[in-house]
């Protein structure tokens, strides 16, 4: 889909119900995600509460032939990691659940960093930077702005720590589709790209590594690492430009809409 689709109010709502709904998800979680729960066990919990509690549809599953209903993405995984029965969360462990949901034929799709039983202050500070600079990018969104301030402002809040932002992954319009226009990088300069008009609606969703940049797909043609084997993390949200700015349609029940002030994991 090449055209952004500004949504109409009707649209608009449409999908804050969708990105409520997800927003419960992830507070299902909250209760559920602990060192010894195996991925797989994540996976059949999310399908499960999505379609049996909350009326709606996993979005991811059965997208480009991909079998489940989220992606979990531990420590040196950038993306798109895949559910398995073998992998139990131990503790130390960073998890990244990147989860999509559909009600009434319109999406939201978010993921939040969990941080399991004992993590390293290192892996702390990734999680917390990578989150604050998902918030730098979110409030740059405002009619007038451009895609270009949005990667400028989380490019820049990512480097001053000592971190990199990852290049091939990047953010995206959403609605009926999973993936709509525009593209939304997490890098980039300042005035440059598309404008923003109100009723845009698009996801923000850095992957900030430790170390490079560079990252490699394995064998299952999914799972994302990085190219060093360093720790990697992502937040996500799914955001409506407005008027005065910005709503984040899939905002959770523990944050607020200033960075740094919230639970994060």
């Amino acid at each position: 889909m090449n055209k952004v689709q500004v949504k109409t109010p009707q649209q608009q709502a449409l999908m804050r119900e969708s990105g409520h709904l997800l927003s419960e998800v992830f507070q299902m979680l909250d209760n559920f995600v602990a060192p010894g729960v195996t991925t797989m066990e994540i996976d059949r919990q999310v399908e499960d509460f999505i379609t049996n509690t909350l009326a709606a549809r996993p979005a991811s599953k059965g997208q480009y032939d991909y079998p489940y209903s989220l992606n979990t993405s531990i420590n040196e995984v950038v993306c798109h990691g895949m559910p398995s029965a073998s992998r139990k969360l131990k503790s130390g462990d960073i998890v990244n659940l990147d989860i999509t949901l559909e009600k009434n034929g319109y999406i939201a799709d978010s993921s939040k960093m969990y941080l399991v039983g004992d993590v390293s202050p290192a892996a702390r500070n990734l999680v917390n930077t990578t989150y604050d600079a998902m918030w730098c990018g979110i409030h740059s969104v405002r009619p007038g702005a451009t895609l270009g301030d949005i990667g400028h402002a989380i490019q820049q809040h990512a480097e001053q720590y000592g971190y990199s932002v990852v290049r091939e992954y990047c953010g995206h319009g959403i609605g009926r589709e999973m993936h709509e226009a525009p593209q939304v990088l997490h890098f980039g300069r300042p005035g440059t790209g598309e404008v923003l008009k109100e009723g845009m609606t698009f996801t923000i969703e850095p992957m900030i590594n430790q170390g490079t940049h560079k990252t490699k797909t394995k064998k299952d043609g999914w799972t994302v690492v990085t190219r060093d084997g360093k720790l990697s993390a992502q937040w996500e949200h799914t955001v409506l430009v407005t008027a005065e700015g910005f709503e984040v349609l899939t905002l959770r029940a523990d944050e607020s809409v200033a960075p740094g002030t919230q639970n994060r994991g």
